[in-house]
């Protein structure tokens, strides 16, 4: 049997970034982040990799590129305002083609808001965080467990589909102490890639690693090809959890440190009798459309528990093509709702509408 250890949201991260083969941190740090930057600076030098705490946060993310370009697995992170900086680089990572893991530990906003957790860059992560038509691969982590496992994953789907990832926790995901197993560690992978920037050897023809395509016709081209491997992603990634979905009348559908919440609040609500369960997106994009569907023929409504003002709520709608209700428990400015302020909600849809 593997050891648990105790460990911050924050620190899982970090090892399991490690774990996974990453030797190339770069970033700037933020509340309520900064103890990945903090491991990083710790662990790096010790394992013969790099740890480079960037003048700027748009600094760290064009840092990344020059890393990523080279075939090499590289990370950065930050909270909400540091990520809003990053997104140029994301979308000339995304426009390059290159894989990158990108942590975004969330607080309240707009502006600088506020240090408490939030789940208000929804919109920013799954729409694609910067100019351009892309998408990067969104994971949320409901566990501190999650953040560990789902960080390898993220590193080794980024790879595979040639795009950035992103985890996208919250504050409290971030700040929150479980024992969690962490993934065996792998040395870094030495298989050179063949369309990294690493020298020809005088074997090759040189490798271009770029963004930019003054030709619209041949710019229209690899967009068009992004998005056939988008599609692909769509059909095969998508992660959810179901939780006691088999008679469920009511759906929640929630993610991160609200799933939790909803969870106990479901428990309470099955206690008085109330039939209701809950489907938890894992990938934020790709969305779990299918679940939720299927769901739409099953149940009464849905009930959606965010930290925003409801951006998830409008994918849920989109998935149950509007065939059934869908209300929205949220609260912001980095308060959380308590399971009985969920559990309200839950038994307003049972008993067949949507509290005002």
């Amino acid at each position: 049997m593997q050891q648990k250890v105790l460990m911050k949201g924050n620190e899982a991260i970090a090892e399991a970034a490690i774990r996974a083969g990453c030797r190339h941190y770069l970033g700037y740090p933020i509340t309520p982040q900064t103890e990945v930057a903090a491991y990083m600076a710790k662990r790096m030098p010790k394992i013969g990799g790099v740890f480079l705490q960037a003048e700027s946060e748009i600094a760290a993310i064009n840092m990344v590129y020059g890393v990523a370009s080279t075939g090499k697995r590289a990370m950065t992170s930050s909270s909400s305002p540091g990520i809003a900086l990053k997104c140029e680089g994301i979308s000339y990572l995304a426009g390059s083609d290159l894989p990158a893991l990108i942590v975004n530990v969330q607080r309240g906003g707009p502006g600088l808001g506020g240090i408490q957790p939030s789940q208000s860059d929804y919109f920013l992560a799954t729409r694609g965080p910067g100019h351009g038509d892309f998408h990067v691969l969104v994971f949320a982590p409901a566990s501190v467990q999650e953040m560990a496992d789902l960080t390898a994953r993220a590193f080794d789907l980024a790879e595979q589909y040639r795009m950035p990832a992103m985890i996208l926790a919250d504050g409290t995901m971030g700040q929150m102490m479980e024992p969690v197993v962490l993934p065996e560690a792998k040395e870094p992978d030495a298989a050179e890639k063949p369309w990294a920037t690493t020298g020809t050897g005088l074997r090759r023809k040189h490798n271009v690693i770029t963004s930019l395509y003054l030709n619209p016709a041949e710019l229209e081209r690899r967009n068009v090809e992004r998005f056939q491997r988008y599609a692909e992603i769509e059909k095969k990634e998508p992660m959810w959890e179901s939780f006691m979905m088999e008679d469920a009348e009511v759906c929640v559908v929630s993610y991160g440190i609200t799933a939790r919440i909803s969870r106990n609040a479901i428990v309470e609500a099955r206690r008085q009798g109330i039939k209701v369960g809950m489907i938890r997106p894992i990938t934020l994009w790709p969305f779990p459309e299918q679940p939720l569907l299927a769901a739409a023929g099953q149940v009464k409504g849905f009930v959606c528990v965010e930290l925003n003002m409801g951006q998830m709520k409008q994918d849920v709608e989109l998935a149950v093509r509007c065939r059934k209700p869908v209300d929205l428990c949220y609260r912001v400015g980095g308060m959380i709702p308590s399971p009985d302020e969920v559990l309200q909600h839950i038994r307003t849809m049972a008993e067949g509408g949507e509290r005002k």
